[in-house]
C-alpha cells in the first residue's frame, strides 16, 4: 500500500469515488422519491426531518470558522452562514427578510436557505411551527445531524471542510430532484421549490470553493487520507438520516416506499 502524498489528480479522484459508491442519491428512499413513488405522508416526513439538517448547517459552518486561524479561508467560508440564515434587514430594528420583500435596490433580499425550506414545508402542508419546534423529528435523524455538527467542532478545520465535499455531487442531485418534484408531486405549490432551484448554482460554487481549500490545506499524506475519511463520514451521515426516515415511515407491514435491494454497497434494513 502506498503511503506517500497523492498528486492533485489522484486526490480528487479518491474524493469523487466516495460519491460514486456512497452518496445518498443511491439510498432506496431517495430513489423512490425521484421515481415518484412516495406517498404524501412520506414526502412530508422527509421534508420535516431534513429541515433539522438545514437549520444546523450554519451552526456547523460557524464551528469551522471558530477553529480556522486562516483569515483568507474565513473570508471565503463565511458567506455560507448567510446563505442559510439569510441577510437581516433594518427596519426599526434588525429583523429577517420577509417572504416577498423587495429591497431598496429593487431586488428581493437574501432570505436564506432556512426560510426557503420553511416555505417548502408550508407548500407540502407542514406548519412553520411544526418545523421550528422539531415536532416531526425522528431520533435517528437528530443523532446523525448532531454527530455531523460535533465532527465539525472537534476535527481540524481542513478535515471539517473536506467533509462538506458532498457538495461535489449536489448539483446533479438537485437538478434531478427538481425535475422529479415538478413531474410527480404536483400537489406541492411550485413556489415552495425555490430552495432546490437556487442550490443548483450555489452547490456548484460551494463545491469548487471547498475543493480548492481541501487541495491546498490537506497537504500531507495523513491529512489527505483523513479528508477522504471525512467525506465518507459525511456520506454516512446523509445515508443514516434516510435510514431513519425510511424506518420511520414503515408501518403496518408495508412501507410508504417500495424499493428493495443493495444500493451503493449498502443494505437497507427497511422491508417493503
Amino acid at each position: 500500500m502506498t503511503t506517500g502524498l497523492w498528486d492533485r489528480e489522484t486526490f480528487v479522484e479518491k474524493l469523487r469515488a466516495i460519491g460514486v459508491r456512497g452518496y445518498h442519491d443511491k439510498h432506496p428512499f431517495h430513489v423512490a422519491m425521484n421515481e415518484g413513488r412516495l406517498l404524501p405522508e412520506a414526502l412530508r416526513g422527509w421534508v420535516a426531518n431534513r429541515f433539522y439538517y438545514q437549520r444546523n448547517i450554519p451552526i456547523k459552518d460557524a464551528a469551522i470558522l471558530a477553529n480556522c486561524p486562516v483569515r483568507e479561508v474565513r473570508r471565503a467560508w463565511i458567506h455560507r452562514i448567510l446563505d442559510h440564515d439569510g441577510v437581516a434587514t433594518r427596519r426599526g430594528g434588525v429583523q429577517s427578510a420577509q417572504p416577498g420583500e423587495i429591497s431598496a435596490a429593487g431586488k428581493p433580499p437574501n432570505e436564506g436557505g432556512i426560510e426557503a425550506w420553511l416555505r417548502l414545508g408550508e407548500a407540502c402542508g407542514i406548519s412553520r411551527d411544526g418545523l421550528l419546534d422539531n415536532r416531526h423529528l425522528l431520533p435517528g435523524v437528530r443523532f446523525a445531524v448532531d454527530a455531523y455538527v460535533n465532527f465539525a467542532r472537534s476535527q481540524p478545520w481542513p478535515i471539517a471542510i473536506a467533509s462538506s465535499l458532498t457538495e461535489l455531487f449536489a448539483p446533479d442531485l438537485m437538478t434531478a430532484r427538481l425535475v422529479a418534484f415538478e413531474k410527480f408531486y404536483r400537489w406541492i405549490d411550485p413556489r415552495g421549490l425555490d430552495y432546490f432551484r437556487r442550490r443548483v448554482t450555489q452547490a456548484r460554487r460551494d463545491s469548487d470553493e471547498a475543493l480548492a481549500i481541501t487541495l491546498e490545506y490537506c497537504n500531507t499524506p495523513e491529512l489527505q487520507r483523513e479528508a477522504v475519511r471525512a467525506l465518507e463520514f459525511k456520506c454516512d451521515v446523509l445515508w443514516s438520516m434516510l435510514d431513519a426516515i425510511h424506518h420511520g415511515y414503515f408501518k403496518e407491514g408495508r412501507s410508504l416506499v417500495c424499493p428493495v435491494g443493495n444500493f451503493g454497497g449498502r443494505e437497507t434494513g427497511a422491508p417493503c
